[in-house]
């Protein structure tokens, strides 16, 4: 598969953006737990905060793959900086697919500046994948909506502006969007992560937190099966590419390291069993990018198999930067056991992509009982046939 003119200067462009002002800042997001506020100001003026904002409404109008190539790029030089534009993409992306014109016309050119910047507010305490059981409820009070729970492990909690918040109203799940200074909202910061260390994590307290009805991202009821489906699509699409930006990292490293090493009198390249683990990663990398430039490419023409080609790819991403991740580590040997060196880094941040954007173990759920499901209806054709 070969980009397009237009899609090749945009890989171009974010790969030197990324080596400019986003790889110098990647260790000091991991020691400090948050990101730089030049590399958050840079994002704002590159334009990258609208990549997936339609041009009428002030963003970039990228098509999926240049979406696709650009999570690439910045995934590889921090999955942090990543990550903001996975869950600032999916409010934007729920906006524009759900919301009014007024609401579209109010808050996607902000989103797109950079003016405001948005978070995904799913998960709580104690739900997780089971993302129908939140248990944040919404009650009307006639006027507006009094919102009442709790959300955890929200990406970019410390830094939203803006969130989209998940409640039950009358058992109905349903999308609010809530301002970070409503009344009532409580911002506590998660530290002290596993990985991808810069994402400023939060729990959210919303106690009588009250959102006026046009505040509402959809309509009652369709909170999961619609608003949430369609982020975590974009989501997953996003964090595919974004573990083969992390898996290109993982490559870039290796390479150096064996081609600059020697042991016994002669460099580590030079030895076929680093080969070994070389050509693994070098394959790895390269397959699952091929996956996600299907995923994209569906995306692309609107071929409704791209949402279970993007599970796959995610899927396959997520497993492919975890077996690559490893093999860096062990090119570097002890060193790779040391924040002096990247691939430390980029180990911890591989493992917590296997888990965002919903676990290995859903994954597989979905793809065989989707596979199972289909090979029934095949087999049901071909007895009426």
């Amino acid at each position: 598969m070969e980009l397009s003119e237009q899609q090749l200067q945009c890989k171009q462009d974010a790969a030197s953006f990324t080596d400019q002002y986003i790889v110098p800042y990647a260790g000091l997001h991991d020691r400090e737990e948050r990101l730089h506020p030049e590399v958050i100001d840079s994002l704002k003026s590159s334009g990258y905060l609208g990549s997936m904002i339609p041009r009428e409404y002030g963003g970039m109008g990228l098509d999926p793959i240049s979406v696709g190539v650009l999570n690439e790029e910045i995934g590889r030089g921090c999955s942090s900086v990543r990550s903001l534009l996975t869950v600032h993409g999916m409010v934007a992306i729920a906006i524009q697919k759900f919301g009014s014109e007024e609401m579209r016309s109010y808050w996607l050119p902000r989103l797109a500046s950079g003016e405001i910047t948005g978070a995904f507010g799913l998960s709580e305490p104690g739900v997780g994948s089971d993302a129908k059981s939140i248990e944040t409820v919404a009650e009307s009070n006639g006027e507006g909506y009094l919102l009442n729970g709790k959300k955890k492990w929200i990406t970019m909690g410390q830094l939203a502006d803006l969130f989209l918040i998940f409640a039950q109203v009358k058992g109905k799940p349903t999308a609010f969007l809530v301002e970070r200074n409503n009344p009532g909202l409580k911002i506590q910061p998660i530290n002290g992560m596993l990985g991808v260390k810069g994402s400023m994590l939060a729990e959210l307290h919303l106690e009588q937190v009250y959102v006026e009805s046009d505040r509402m991202v959809g309509s009652p009821g369709t909170g999961i099966s619609m608003v949430a489906l369609h982020c975590l699509d974009y989501g997953r699409y996003t964090v595919a590419w974004g573990c083969v930006g992390l898996g290109q990292a993982c490559l870039e490293a290796s390479l150096s390291y064996a081609g600059s090493r020697c042991q016994f009198g002669a460099l580590l390249q030079e030895n076929q069993l680093i080969q070994k683990m070389l050509t693994e990663i070098i394959v790895d990398v390269r397959a699952a990018r091929l996956l996600c430039y299907q995923s994209g490419y569906l995306k692309e023409v609107m071929d409704p198999d791209s949402i279970m080609e993007t599970w796959t790819a995610k899927y396959y991403a997520a497993d492919m930067v975890n077996k690559v991740a490893h093999r860096a580590v062990q090119i570097h040997g002890a060193k790779g056991c040391s924040a002096e060196y990247p691939v430390e880094r980029f180990y911890r941040d591989a493992r917590v992509n296997e888990i965002i954007e919903g676990t290995t173990q859903m994954h597989e759920m979905v793809i065989a009982s989707y596979a199972a499901s289909t090979h029934e209806s095949v087999q049901e054709e071909a007895v009426l046939l």
